[in-house]
């Protein structure tokens, strides 16, 4: 079976101890960017679809994969979102902008 797709580090050893043969390679940066973003969309659509913890915590975990590769500052990044949360607010009163006039 064909994949073509970023992976956990663990996974191709999880496979083999499943008896099967992975085929692998080590991506250079430019298709690992372009494997992260793939691998984002992915998880953000099966967060979509299935609306667990489990497909947060996914999501999360390529946000750090992007943080490292991208030499963001995970602290500086969530003092960005403290920074925005405090001036524009967050999400939490469910507020609904329908139109303005």
């Amino acid at each position: 079976m064909k994949y073509n797709k970023l992976v956990r580090d663990k996974i191709p050893e999880i496979i083999k101890n499943k008896g099967v043969a992975p085929i692998t390679h080590i991506a250079d940066d430019e298709e690992y960017w372009q494997k992260l973003k793939e691998k984002f969309q992915e998880e953000v659509d099966e967060f979509l679809k299935d609306g667990n913890e489990e497909e947060l915590a996914d999501i999360l975990e390529v946000i750090y994969a992007i943080c490292d590769f991208k030499n963001f500052d995970k602290e500086k990044l969530e003092l960005l979102r403290k920074k925005k949360a405090e001036g524009r607010g967050g999400f939490r009163n469910k507020v609904i902008l329908d139109e303005t006039k």
